[in-house]
């Protein structure tokens, strides 16, 4: 099933991805590996590794909202924008949020939706 959009929600060592569309929603994980090494610079690798495999989880996603903690999302938003320019051109969004459960965050996530698709002049999906 493919869907138009998908809340994120992330720090530094896991993201929650919400894929949803007006009855439906598809939930995934990704985790940040640990590799424990003493090399300089191993922490960036780590932590550009998982932010890749999370531009890699929202492929195909039109419109995405990015949510977590300032610092979460702060540099996300810059290694996206810095190593995944049409990841970035796809992400609408970016709000501080705290640890949300997966209702609150679809909710908050539809209703963001709905305001951002009528500034945009986007048709809102209905279910048929």
């Amino acid at each position: 099933m493919t869907f138009l959009h998908a809340v994120v929600w992330l720090d530094h060592k896991t993201a929650q991805i919400l894929q949803f569309d007006a009855e439906h929603v598809q939930a995934q994980k990704v985790k940040a590996h640990s590799h424990h090494t003493a090399q300089h610079g191993s922490a960036v690798r780590t932590e550009h590794e998982f932010f890749g495999e999370v531009c890699d989880a929202l492929a195909g996603i039109a419109e995405v909202l990015v949510t977590g903690p300032r610092t979460g999302t702060a540099d996300f938003k810059h290694y996206a924008e810095k190593h995944r320019a049409e990841t970035a051109r796809r992400i609408v969004g970016y709000e501080t949020v705290d640890h949300p459960s997966e209702n609150q965050l679809v909710a908050h996530a539809r209703q963001y939706f709905l305001k951002y698709d009528r500034m945009a002049g986007t048709p809102t999906p209905t279910p048929t």
